[in-house]
């Protein structure tokens, strides 16, 4: 594991959003329901997807505690907010960049390589910002060759 230590502007994102835990997984469900509608969205920047994770402060992976994940796409305001979607702005900030290729069978043992093993062992401690994945053109769903970018929000050790 060796990430690229990146600073990510301040960044708008529209989307939809959906609290759950890791024992009741439901981004299939969110990502259903955005990839129907994505294309209201007029501002977007790109065409890369945002795959982002807004853990409670203090988060313990627990698999009943719960999170807020989005599927958003970036956009340059929030002037038009399409009916049931959300914004959300990003601060800027230190991030992690992982690459990471494979199916999503093996992501679960990626991130927690990241946590349990890159993150001690780093300079750095989880920051209290959002994580996400971009999915850009070379994300393929359940492909082993798929790519995507993790970002883990980190900041260096005191």
């Amino acid at each position: 594991m060796d990430p690229i230590i990146k600073t990510f502007p301040t960044t708008k994102f529209i989307g939809k959003k959906l609290s759950f835990t890791y024992a009741d997984y439901r981004a299939f469900e969110l990502w259903s329901s955005f990839m129907t509608r994505r294309k209201e969205i007029q501002q977007a920047i790109g065409t890369n997807l945002y795959n982002i994770q807004i853990n409670p402060e203090n988060f313990d992976f627990h698999p009943h505690t719960p999170f807020v994940k989005w599927a958003a796409v970036a956009v340059s305001s929030f002037d038009a907010v399409p009916e049931a979607m959300d914004s959300l702005e990003i601060e800027g900030g230190l991030y992690a960049v992982f690459q990471y290729v494979g199916d999503q069978g093996g992501v679960a043992a990626f991130f927690n390589a990241i946590y349990t093993v890159w993150l001690p062992n780093s300079g750095y401690v989880l920051a209290n910002r959002p994580q996400f994945e971009i999915l850009g053109e070379k994300y393929k769903n359940n492909d082993p060759n798929s790519e995507e970018e993790i970002w883990i929000p980190v900041t260096l050790k005191a």
